[in-house]
């Protein structure tokens, strides 16, 4: 993955796009990163694999079931260590 300066990618937009068809670019603020620019085909096709993901996740909680209120909130309380209101 190809790292560019905020300050190059403002001078160069047409070129990082460019190159963004092949391998996404990193953008860097005073050397630190803060976003990252890829190709929308990228994109789509990430956002594909989380949604087939997350529809994955929600078939296998309709087939295994679902908690009862008294179960949430004891696995809760025992996650967050903490005591609800009654």
């Amino acid at each position: 993955m190809r790292c560019s300066a905020a300050t190059e990618v403002k001078n160069h937009f047409g070129q990082i796009l460019d190159i963004t068809r092949t391998e996404p670019v990193t953008v860097e603020k005073q050397g630190r990163p803060v976003a990252v620019i890829l190709s929308f085909e990228e994109y789509h096709r990430l956002a594909k694999l989380d949604d087939s993901y997350w529809g994955e996740r929600a078939v296998k909680a309709l087939a295994g079931g679902f908690m009862e209120d008294d179960e949430v909130k004891n696995l809760l309380e025992g996650k967050l260590n903490v005591e609800t209101p009654a």
